[in-house]
């Protein structure tokens, strides 16, 4: 993909918080980036002036664009982070040498510490986090330092250290915070336990220290210590705002796969799938997948998608996290979960939401490169509704308008290859018809509008649409059969709120054919409604507005276009002209003339009253 070509999708993207990978030349991920608003921020990089040599060196190699929605700002920093660590993309500087996110970290030692850290070493010690920010990692190991007694010093507690007895206790033993192991006042077995429920805590089970915590900030207010009580709920807060925030799954859901799909009418299935690795994302990839066998059920052909994208990605995972059950029994070890609650909904949520996105943004990254090739799909889908022998290419619309029959006009619009050809629009003065009569204003206008077409010998349409029901379509249809012309006609049908819901169409005998709204083929009946009533509507109201702007004028009997085109010049219009002295008329048009408008305006004023 050129850059053009992405410049041309970005209005497609979506205006949700994620984190957006950028591809190279050889389908690698060379830059990874979070987002509140991803449409904007990816946006920000394809700028005709983006400043930083870095940046611009960067977008030069940028051959395509991925991205995974999620719902916070927070959850995207969470899963950039652990893209980043997955990918390793050349061009994350920053983030990759500088910044990284807290962890806590439980040290693989004799009588271990637990800690946070930014960059803990990979020595078998076992991790949580990453943190969205230091405060929450930081809140999370003084509630285990609360609850446990154990160590936050720095000794080497090898069995053969302690063995020489050279340390003491400290400050913390004296206050309860630790045990001592240093001296030997707790066992290893003792201590491991500890360490045990500690590791338990962390992965996720907060639910009872939050109500620890809440109990104990209420007993101390009750007790007055409030600034103890204050402790407690600010380690309350950060507590629930993790228990929130943390979409990311605990690091116990491990080597796991998540797969959601969704469908479209177009017989196409869309299957998103995601893996775990201790708690994060490290695989994210849609896949648009469609039956290789006829009469195959969505389950059936759910499944030979599992398979497929479970084979791609060497996949070993022992959990599968689905949507629902599709009988999927390759392998006899691997756990299916449907998930109804918890942090396994919510990756399964995380699944669906970028499935959903990734069909929207099918459809509009097509039309943005190519809408030629999602117009003709439409004039394909109106064919086959209708039955036509050929697509409708050419389509015409007609549609009249007058009020009680004053100012009758009508108009046609023209669409080519499913788009307006305004240069072949029509206006049309109603010539022959008296009063508010629409089916003889009708044929009037059609038969003109292709008696001119054949003398002529333009094109005709392939189909012809009546803003309007059976009269106009047979009023239509009669036109074309004096001048010997076989044309398909259709009206558009309109439901309680004015909207196309319907084409009214049939060779013997006329039957509605419903249009599913907000699809493709719906838009363009709307669009092809709208414009033929707007230009039908515009010229009427400028017709009315002229004919009353000049109506008195034009029946004063030896004022010709000229004179009335003088006193417009100079008064306006005809009401200041209504209202125009001799003297100031005499001025403008001479004497003679002033006498005939002045008395034409004022005869009734000059009349004598009879006894």
């Amino acid at each position: 993909m050129t850059i053009d070509e992405i410049r041309k999708i970005l209005p497609t993207l979506p205006e949700s918080p994620g984190c957006y990978k950028y591809i190279g030349q050889e389908g690698t991920v060379i830059y990874v980036g979070k987002a509140k608003n991803l449409r904007r921020r990816v946006s920000s990089y394809f700028q005709r002036e983006v400043q930083g040599a870095k940046t611009r060196l960067l977008v030069r190699q940028i051959r395509g664009i991925e991205y995974v929605v999620v719902g916070s700002e927070a959850e995207a920093l969470i899963l950039e982070n652990a893209l980043i660590k997955e990918h390793k993309p050349r061009y994350n500087i920053l983030l990759k040498d500088d910044k990284t996110y807290p962890e806590v970290v439980i040290h693989h030692e004799p009588f271990p510490r637990v800690r946070v850290e930014r960059r803990p070493a990979r020595d078998g010690s076992v991790h949580f986090g990453p943190y969205p920010n230091v405060g929450m990692a930081h809140a999370a190991v003084a509630m285990v330092r609360d609850l446990y007694p154990i160590r936050t010093c720095d000794l080497d507690l090898s069995p053969h250290k302690i063995a020489l007895g050279k340390y003491k206790v400290c400050l913390e033993y004296h206050m309860k915070r630790c045990k001592a192991p240093c001296v030997g006042y707790q066992s290893r077995e003792d201590y491991d336990h500890s360490i045990r429920e500690i590791t338990s805590l962390l992965r996720g089970n907060l639910r009872d220290v939050i109500e620890l915590y809440r109990s104990e900030m209420l007993r101390l207010s009750e007790e007055l210590r409030f600034e103890e009580a204050q402790i407690y709920k600010e380690r309350l807060q950060y507590l629930e705002n993790y228990q929130v925030k943390h979409t990311v799954a605990p690091h116990h859901i491990h080597n796991v796969d998540v797969f959601s799909f969704e469908e479209d009418e177009d017989g196409a299935t869309y299957v998103n799938y995601m893996h775990i690795t201790q708690g994060m994302v490290s695989q994210v990839y849609t896949l648009e997948y469609r039956s290789q066998l006829e009469g195959e059920s969505r389950e059936e052909l759910f499944a030979s998608a599992i398979t497929e994208l479970r084979r791609r990605f060497g996949s070993r995972a022992k959990e599968l996290i689905l949507p629902l059950d599709p009988g999927w029994q390759d392998d006899a070890n691997v756990t299916i979960t449907i998930p109804q609650r918890g942090d396994k909904k919510k990756l399964l949520e995380l699944s669906e939401r970028n499935v959903r996105q990734y069909k929207v943004d099918k459809y509009k990254r097509a039309e943005r490169l190519n809408p030629d090739q999602r117009l003709m799909q439409v004039v394909g889908d109106l064919r086959q509704r209708l039955g036509l022998e050929r697509s409708p290419m050419h389509i015409e619309c007609f549609d009249n308008s007058n009020i009680q029959g004053s100012d009758p006009v009508a108009a046609c619009v023209v669409f080519k290859r499913g788009r307006p050809s305004k240069k072949d629009y029509r206006k049309f003065n109603i010539r022959t018809v008296e009063g508010p009569d629409d089916y003889a204003s009708m044929r009037e206008i059609v038969t003109r509008r292709y008696r001119r077409m054949q003398e002529s010998e333009e094109a005709l349409p392939d189909l012809i649409l009546a803003d309007g029901g059976k009269g106009q379509v047979g009023a239509i249809r009669e036109a074309l059969g004096e001048l010997g012309l076989s044309i398909p006609v259709a009206g558009l049908v309109k439901d309680e709120r004015h909207r196309t819901s319907s084409l009214l169409y049939g060779e013997d005998f006329l039957r509605e054919i419903p249009v599913r709204h907000h699809s493709p083929t719906f838009h363009l009946l709307e669009q092809i409604q709208a414009e033929v009533h707007r230009f039908a509507i515009t010229f009427h109201r400028d017709k009315r507005s002229k004919s009353q702007l000049s109506s008195r004028l034009d029946f004063i009997k030896g004022i010709g276009p000229k004179t009335k085109d003088e006193l417009l010049s100079t008064f306006r219009s005809v009401q200041s002209v209504s209202s125009a002295s001799l003297e100031e008329l005499t001025t403008a048009i001479g004497p003679a003339k002033a006498r005939i408008v002045y008395q034409a305006f004022h005869a009734e004023e000059e009349t004598e009253p009879t006894a």
